[in-house]
């Protein structure tokens, strides 16, 4: 068996607002042993999604009724881990799989969870198997080419677009064939959407009017909103949609953790006045179809007309800041990191 200390980052406390290493506990302890059922797995790469928010928990909120992850239990996330030791039928020693496990450099699991431990198909490196092949690759790709039953030359307006999901979805629109206007926060993200995702046009939230903007960009209206923000955008396009739009809610950010929670869409009657939809999508129940997405991206990611997008930070002692980065809008494409000793890209 694996001799050696298993480090570990535990949840100390609840955040009140913003999360920090605070709320996060550096510990040190030996690696566990797999029971009957389980494996033994050696973390190389973790993933760091916008939803973690809710396995923190918030202070003064029971466990019982956010669902967040006990006090004192380890802080997890989706990662690309190699199994070292297995008493599960359906691993085995030296597999590299997907799974949900926590931030330390050895984990315990059944492989059961929000998303069921899977293997990494053979060729696919690690950060493609977080990112563009993982949760968030699948959220874009069903998302695009699914929900949003995008035609050509329709108009594809996306909120979070230089985040995990967007970097994917902007580029997937524009392979088939709409006009791309991605919403992002910074000068860096913008440059990169406009410089090597090549939208049609970019906004900056954070110093742009994005209704005086959508007006300039859109005077025909959106076809498609790809919503990853739930905030006010939301609004601004649905006041702008087109007859038949789709609107496709992928994710929340600027909800996570508000309290109390900001008012929902004003203008969501706009969708009678169009014959307009608006659809949810849960990335997960797309894991299934996993295969499928990656016989047509895979294809794309080889020849370079679709890039993937990382922001990898490396070292588990810098997980709680790699996290923290996602919610100060700091990374670019999908936030990763990577362990010291683990295989690069």
């Amino acid at each position: 068996m694996t001799e050696g200390m298993n480090r570990q980052w535990l949840i100390a406390q609840r955040p009140e607002s913003e999360i920090s290493e605070s709320n996060f506990r550096w510990t040190e302890g030996p690696i566990p042993t797999p029971e009957e059922g389980q494996f033994l797995a050696r973390n190389l790469w973790y993933s760091f999604d916008p939803t973690q928010r809710f396995l923190i928990g918030r202070a003064g909120v029971p466990e019982a009724e956010s669902g967040a992850i006990p006090l004192g239990q380890p802080m997890i996330g989706f990662s690309v881990s190699e199994v070292v030791e297995s008493r599960h039928p359906g691993f085995r020693a030296g597999d590299r799989i997907h799974c949900q496990l926590g931030w330390e450099d050895y984990s315990v699991s059944d492989g059961l969870g929000f998303a069921p431990a899977y293997r990494v198909p053979d060729g696919v490196p690690p950060n493609w198997a977080l990112g563009a092949l993982g949760i968030t690759g699948l959220a874009a790709y069903f998302g695009v080419t699914e929900v949003a039953r995008p035609k050509s030359g329709e108009t594809f307006v996306i909120s979070g677009a230089a985040g995990g999901v967007g970097s994917i979805a902007v580029q997937l629109a524009k392979i088939h064939g709409l006009r791309v206007i991605g919403i992002a926060g910074g000068p860096a993200k913008c440059d990169w959407l406009r410089q090597e995702a090549g939208v049609d046009a970019a906004i900056d939230h954070r110093t742009e009017d994005v209704g005086r903007r959508l007006t300039e960009l859109c005077p025909d209206g959106i076809d498609i909103f790809f919503d990853n923000d739930g905030g006010p955008t939301l609004d601004l396009a649905l006041d702008r949609l087109r007859n038949g739009g789709r609107v496709v809610l992928c994710g929340a950010t600027a909800r996570y953790g508000a309290v109390p929670l900001p008012p929902g869409p004003i203008n969501y009657l706009q969708l009678v006045m169009v014959n307009g939809r608006m659809e949810g999508l849960l990335a997960r129940d797309y894991l299934p179809r996993l295969g499928e997405a990656a016989q047509a991206m895979v294809p794309l990611l080889r020849s370079g007309r679709l890039k993937s997008k990382e922001d990898i930070v490396v070292g588990l002692r810098n997980a709680p800041a790699a996290l923290a980065r996602l919610y100060s809008g700091s990374n670019v494409g999908k936030q990763l990191l990577r362990m010291e000793d683990a295989p690069g890209e």
